[in-house]
């Protein structure tokens, strides 16, 4: 069962089902006098707290992994359930993984720059990737253990969804415990959590990988958490309840030092208030604003002693007073170019003239990132957007949209106002697009001007993707992880002459690579990065195609070319070919050996990324070619390539400036990997 959770009462006794705990007068009797609190919920139900323990159920979401949808190693489901791997550390495909670790991908030529980038400059650490994760029963959310088999130390917030998105722990907020990370050493961290007045069965982390020397590994999740369990079985609302929520017109007078005090009878005392007492009230709030106004010299005595001291108008001319009013309108303009999105909304509230401008001027939001605020996008706020987007050019909406705060219809609306100016359109893992023919509208909207298109993570319900035919020219195209057929890829790159980036890792089993690699050779020559990343369908033929594609600074061909007996012919062609080459990934091409690699050694001179993971036939001496050859090589990974000489590679580490990574399961005396 993937779900498996127990029961606890607040005396620390294990139940086995809701009935048990219910039945035992005793227990009841203990448990309530331990918590303090009555015997009714606030709808008058009879029942008790139990705690929770149970693991995740089922992965609802997530940015990327390592593994692919037709392979149990690396995915994201390996994280449901009881652990796995834990106590022991190391790479373990029994767990799950993100695909990327580090800054490389971020140093790679095909990296992407975000959109609005003042959105990002007081934030904690910018989110690289995420999973989102469903448990069996809702409660309300004390402790969450994660364990972490595998390079500990990623996650950088936590968030629980109940209506709302509720964030129940930041890295601003770690202490030592949170920081303390022991080298080549599983954990399970378990950081304090701020209070949750709502119960929850969605659970998301956040992960920022920069300073990451692999790739981060998950075993099992575990949500520690109370539930209110009514004796008849019902199941009624936290009994703590009606002492913690707060109504809005409560909130306004404690912001004016009115403070009741929380009893019992507390709604009662406020109804009495609001009946008899709130005249009077107000009216001692005016009296203490008119007194202010009439005598500001004592209330600021500072001031007054400052205007005393102030040359008379006769040795100094008055200088007229600097307001909103007088400032140029280019230069408040200008102020305001420089703000994020919620500091616009913000100043439109602050008076007439700022919302004028951040209301009006549409070129404020020539760029609009909503991939910051993923967690408050709503129906609502894209509605406002579409009244000051008339000029945007470049928009990013992904991870928005996840429990329905964005349909379909919303933005197509949105499109239709807003889209013909698009140059730049980022849907990675947006939900909303599964339905509703989004592709066809996108199509439609934005095909005259459109340059660059990310659709990370795109399950159609129907799998049509005609609407891409309407595009000529695209300059970027990321389709990882989705499921477009051979045929309508055929047909876009046909009609796409101008691509420079193009990203087909994890693509449908379906499509034929070769057939792809072939068109690509014939139409999209001008290519500077490509990603086919497990596209088990990659032969030699497609490589040998992809030689003509000489301007190529980035490939990944990991994991491709696996039932190739000797594909090192047609490696060397396409590295010859190609020797403007900054990133080459082949990991896990088993039949490669030294006299296929020689060719890296001497074409390579701009090469800054290797990865030969999992290579079996490389040599410590070809190796260490590599590293003398390539002057600009800053990372090499050499992990599971079972040849090499670890003393050797330790010295390398001191002799060259390259993050060698060099990972491994030990399974004996210290655990363990080292990099």
């Amino acid at each position: 069962m993937l779900s498996d959770y127990s029961m606890v009462s607040s005396d620390g006794d294990e139940s086995s089902s809701y009935a048990e705990n219910t039945e035992d007068d005793t227990e009841e009797d203990v448990f309530f006098q331990l918590s303090g609190v009555g015997v009714e919920d606030s709808g008058g139900n009879r029942g008790k707290l139990v705690t929770i323990n149970q693991y995740a159920q089922d992965v609802v979401d997530f940015s990327s992994q390592y593994g692919s949808d037709t392979s149990i190693s690396y995915t994201a489901y390996n994280v449901t359930g009881k652990p796995s791997k834990y106590p022991d550390y190391g790479d373990f495909p029994e767990t799950f993984a993100f695909r990327t670790y580090g800054p490389w991908w971020k140093l790679a030529p095909s990296a992407q720059q975000e959109f609005s980038p003042q959105n990002f400059s007081d934030a904690p650490p910018p989110v690289d990737d995420y999973i989102l994760l469903r448990f069996e029963e809702p409660v309300y959310p004390e402790t969450i253990e994660v364990f972490e088999t595998y390079n500990p130390g990623g996650i950088i917030r936590i968030w629980a969804y109940a209506e709302e998105w509720i964030c129940l722990w930041d890295i601003s907020e770690a202490d030592q415990s949170c920081m303390l990370i022991e080298r080549n050493k599983a954990r399970v961290f378990a950081p304090r959590l701020r209070h949750c007045t709502e119960p929850t069965r969605y659970i998301r982390m956040e992960f920022n990988h920069a300073h990451l020397q692999y790739s981060t590994q998950l075993d099992a999740v575990l949500l520690v958490g109370q539930k209110f369990v009514p004796c008849g079985g019902l199941r009624g609302k936290h009994p703590l309840s009606p002492l913690i929520e707060k109504g809005p017109i409560q909130k306004k007078l404690e912001l004016e030092k009115f403070r009741p005090v929380a009893t019992a009878n507390r709604e009662e005392i406020l109804q009495e208030f609001l009946r008899n007492g709130l005249d009077e009230f107000v009216q001692g709030l005016s009296q203490r604003q008119s007194s202010n106004e009439e005598d500001p010299d004592e209330s600021h005595p500072e001031e007054s002693d400052s205007r005393s001291e102030t040359p008379s108008a006769d040795t100094n001319p008055t200088v007229p007073e600097l307001t909103l009013d007088r400032l140029p309108y280019e230069v408040l303009f200008k102020v305001m170019s420089f703000l994020d999105l919620k500091s616009l909304y913000r100043c439109g509230r602050v008076c007439r003239t700022f919302n004028q401008i951040v209301a009006v001027n549409s070129l404020l939001y020539a760029e609009v990132n909503l991939k910051p605020y993923w967690n408050c996008v709503s129906t609502a706020l894209l509605s406002s957007l579409m009244k000051r987007c008339a000029y945007t050019k470049k928009l990013d909406l992904s991870w928005c949209g996840s429990f329905n705060k964005l349909t379909a219809t919303d933005f197509k609306d949105f499109l239709s106002v807003c889209g013909s100016n698009l140059t730049h359109l980022r849907l990675n893992s947006c939900k909303f697009l599964t339905t509703g023919s989004c592709l066809e509208s996108i199509g439609s909207h934005c095909f005259e001007n459109l340059r660059e298109l990310t659709l990370q993570n795109y399950h159609p319900e129907q799998e049509d993707f005609s609407g891409l035919y309407y595009f000529r020219n695209l300059e970027r195209l990321d389709l990882n992880r989705t499921t477009i057929n051979t045929q309508s890829l055929l047909i876009v790159l046909a009609r796409n002459e101008h691509l420079r980036h193009l990203n087909l890792a994890f693509c449908s089993m379906d499509v034929n690579m070769d057939d792809i690699a072939l068109q690509i050779s014939k139409y999209n020559r001008k290519l500077i990065s490509l990603d086919m990343w497990k596209s088990h369908s990659l032969t030699s033929l497609g490589l040998e195609a992809l030689s003509k594609c000489t301007l190529l600074e980035e490939v990944d061909f990991g994991w491709c070319l696996r039932e190739e007996p000797s594909p090192g012919e047609s490696v060397r062609l396409l590295v010859k070919a190609c020797p403007r080459l900054r990133k080459l990934f082949m990991a896990a091409i088993r039949g490669l050996t030294d006299r296929d690699l020689e060719v890296i050694a001497s074409s390579c001179e701009n090469l800054e990324q290797l990865d030969l993971m999992g290579i079996m036939g490389i040599s410590t001496e070809m190796c260490y070619r590599i590293l003398c050859r390539c002057p600009k090589l800053k990372l090499l990974d050499v992990s599971f390539c079972d040849n090499l000489d670890n003393l050797q590679i330790a010295l390398w580490r001191d002799c060259f400036d390259v993050a060698i990574k060099r990972s491994f399961v030990d399974f004996g005396a210290p655990r363990g990997s080292e990099f």
